[in-house]
């Protein structure tokens, strides 16, 4: 055998291994990662859960006593509550403009890129920011939104100064963040949907409404239901916008259970009862994420 048959014919193992330590080494730096920001915080979250300080360090243990609090605390039900329509009104609101958005800019339109970007901005502005400029539209003694009314002749609104109007105003706000990335996800599936499915179904004699209930939105249901988790995921972790805007008040009419665990931990210095109400959160958005993980791979088997 010629040395160049050798060459070609040795085998993968042959000569000089590949160090074993080699693939750590790539996964290492986010393994410590994970192990910094996301393992250890859990534990040390689930540690102070049973226990009664208000900081993080050596507390008097009480076993299960803050899980029992929990059980009992007319505050986490009303938080609970405001969360649930926080969330009610934010993730169907903005899906459903998001997808008529994507329907209109998916059509051939003069500046159709620009109006998309336009669309797209509050989506990637800062939460802080947003939180700021809204908490000055919103002013009842100086801001745009009550001037703009004034000049209708019509009287102002404490926007955000009510326990009547603060919940919707938040959630108007959110909503106005959240259509841009959902009209974005709905354009990259509306694209994908074949055009001779369309053209069939008007050479067929469907109206425009007729295409869109029976069409598009059935062949859009896969990213619908990924689109439904991952919004609720983010009214769920939504706590830049609400603290800088009403910092959950007025009295306690828009603190959800976010705002409640900080509320807990910093306010009312009960770190260990924060961290047993944060695990709580921790538990809710496991559940859907393992839901998003179960749609995406529904979605993905339709494709």
């Amino acid at each position: 055998m010629s040395p160049r048959d050798e060459v070609l014919t040795r085998r993968p193992d042959d000569g000089a291994r590949q160090p074993r330590w080699a693939p750590y080494l790539f996964v290492g730096p986010a393994g410590l990662l994970f192990l910094a920001f996301s393992l250890l915080p859990i534990v040390i979250a689930i540690t102070l859960s049973f226990q009664d300080t208000a900081t993080l360090g050596d507390g008097e243990w009480v076993g299960a006593a803050n899980y029992e609090t929990m059980l009992g605390d007319p505050l986490l039900r009303t938080a609970l509550l405001n969360t649930l329509v926080f969330t009610v009104g934010t993730v169907p609101t903005a899906m459903a403009i998001g997808l008529a958005l994507a329907v209109a800019l998916n059509r051939p339109l003069p500046g159709r890129g620009l109006l998309r970007a336009l669309f797209f901005v509050p989506m990637i502005a800062a939460g802080v920011v947003v939180g700021v400029i809204m908490s000055w539209i919103f002013n009842p003694d100086y801001g745009v939104a009550n001037n703009a009314l004034a000049a209708l002749g019509l009287s102002g609104l404490p926007w955000l100064t009510s326990p009547n109007t603060a919940m919707f105003t938040l959630i108007a706000v959110v909503v106005w963040t959240r259509i841009g990335f959902c009209m974005v996800i709905y354009l990259g599936a509306l694209q994908s949907i074949p055009a001779e499915l369309r053209e069939a179904a008007a050479i067929d004699g469907a109206s425009g409404w007729q295409r869109l209930r029976r069409l598009t939105v059935p062949m859009l249901a896969p990213t619908t239901s990924i689109l439904l988790i991952l919004n609720v995921v983010f009214s769920l972790q939504s706590f830049d916008v609400i603290y800088v805007m009403t910092g959950g008040g007025p009295g306690f009419s828009t603190t959800v259970l976010i705002q409640y665990v900080f509320r807990s931990a910093f306010a009312d210095a009960r770190m260990g009862y924060a961290a047993a109400l944060g695990l709580l959160l921790v538990l809710i958005l496991l559940v859907f994420t393992l839901l998003r993980q179960r749609a995406t791979k529904r979605a993905e088997e339709l494709l």
